[in-house]
């Protein structure tokens, strides 16, 4: 097949090979086929509707379409990948060859401008459902992980450092939480990327009077676009699915940087299976979380691509410039990341063991139980900040003594407030200082499981 451009005329030379090369862009934007002959037919039934087509040419030119996809879904691993300056290209040529003249109709009243803007916005549209099945299945691993540990405790860190234990359950919702928020942005993303552009032509509007009501409700549109020259030129909604992407990985890498240092022999909560974990080239022990390295790691992509893409949109004038071509890199390997990552962590969280008993000794360790004896001394009738004087200089002391403050004596404890009683040592244990967490949203076992089903009823109302 020769190769077909969407523009000539004004132009007697060719193109100098290399710059032909550097402004193609089919090796990328190969990916809008399918939406952009979805796209072609809904455009085709605009300009018959007005009478720019007859209804046999119409007929013909969707007959055509239709073949030209089914053929290249077939054959999209064959698809040419050096004959055609983009996907657009490629498809006019596929259906001038087909049906001839009356293929040439079919652009009447559209621009590549306002067809790649259509294009990409189906496809991402598409996307974003894609993710948010994802982000959902994330979040059920999540779940599950959850319900087969509910009985867990772990500790609680702030800097770092052992603050109060919590129930290995509320652990696992604060990221369900998070990635609660991504799902929501991502819904919220969707509403601006369904707003139709086609019809705005190269940047004027087009004078043809489509119907673009008409053809945005047969491409799933909820809207059309309000400025012609607006439609053709808007990235923001690039940019508003890099950042969505951007949060998504942000999470997720949190996620990874707690996996990776609860399976480290230091802390020695988790083990992962051999499913999702290798090892050394030259150390035989070694049983290294890579899984979750990468997802940490492929986070700066996804930070760079919406970098790249804010850079990329800052300087252009209304309307359309072809530094626009670069924004469908960026958008595809957000997707494609993401959603490699959202997989690999859902897998992960379904190949972790739970080392029970060293939580459970740790849990026990490291003074996690001040504040409980903090507030035992509130209850006795002393300000808080009274109490935490208290119990600071009661923790130095038992330091001192490399005792927890549960193996001091009562005595010993008396010695700095007389308010101290036997009735102490039931609020010191591990079990009393997260039952006392029974505020909403808090660590008790009562509210992590009302809230364990409240997340699975979110993500499948039918329970």
């Amino acid at each position: 097949m020769a190769e077909n451009k969407l523009w000539g005329g004004r132009f007697v030379g060719d193109p100098d090979p290399s710059f032909a090369e550097f402004n193609r862009s089919f090796d990328t934007d190969r990916r809008l086929f399918e939406v952009d002959v979805r796209a072609s037919i809904a455009h085709c039934n605009g300009l018959a509707r007005v009478g720019v087509l007859s209804s046999s040419e119409a007929e013909e030119i969707k007959v055509a379409l239709k073949k030209i996809l089914q053929q290249g879904i077939v054959e999209s691993s064959r698809l040419p990948v050096s004959k055609f300056e983009d996907v657009h290209s490629f498809v006019e040529a596929r259906l001038v060859e087909s049906i001839g003249d009356a293929g040439r109709k079919l652009h009447a009243g559209r621009s590549r401008n306002d067809q790649v803007a259509t294009d990409l916005r189906i496809w991402l549209r598409e996307a974003v459902d894609e993710l948010s099945t994802s982000l959902r299945t994330t979040q059920c691993a999540l779940l599950d992980f959850a319900e087969a540990n509910v009985a867990i405790a772990i500790p609680g860190y702030t800097h770092l450092q052992r603050a109060q234990p919590v129930l290995l359950a509320h652990w696992c919702l604060a990221y369900f939480e998070m990635l609660s928020r991504d799902r929501e942005r991502l819904s919220d993303t969707r509403k601006r990327v369904n707003v139709m552009p086609l019809g705005a032509a190269a940047l004027a509007g087009t004078s043809y009077g489509i119907d673009r009501d008409a053809v945005a409700a047969e491409l799933g549109f909820e809207s059309v676009s309000a400025n012609s020259m607006d439609a053709v030129s808007d990235r923001d909604f690039c940019i508003e699915f890099a950042s969505a992407c951007a949060l998504i990985m942000m999470h997720l890498s949190r996620l990874a940087e707690d996996i990776i240092l609860y399976a480290t022999t230091e802390f020695g909560f988790f083990k992962l299976t051999d499913a999702v974990a290798t090892g050394s080239s030259l150390m035989p022990q070694k049983k290294n979380p890579d899984s979750m390295e990468l997802v940490r790691g492929k986070t700066g992509r996804i930070f760079g691509s919406l970098q790249a893409l804010l850079t990329t949109l800052k300087g252009i004038p209304l309307s359309y410039n072809k530094d626009l071509q670069e924004d469908k890199e960026a958008v595809f390997d957000c997707f494609d990341t993401v959603a490699a990552c959202l997989r690999v962590t859902a897998a992960v969280l379904r190949n972790i063991e739970v080392d029970s008993t060293r939580a459970a000794a740790t849990v026990n360790e490291g003074y996690m139980n001040a504040t409980e004896l903090a507030d035992y001394l509130v209850r006795k009738g002393i300000s808080f900040r009274q109490a935490h004087e208290t119990v600071g200089r009661i923790v130095l002391y038992a330091l001192e003594r490399r005792l927890e403050l549960q193996e001091l004596s009562i005595a010993e404890m008396q010695s700095f407030s007389a308010l101290i009683e036997p009735d102490v040592a039931g609020v010191l244990t591990v079990g009393a200082t997260i039952d006392s967490k029974s505020a909403r949203g808090g660590t008790a076992p009562s509210r992590v499981l009302e809230e364990l089903g409240r997340a699975r009823r979110a993500i499948d109302p039918n329970l």
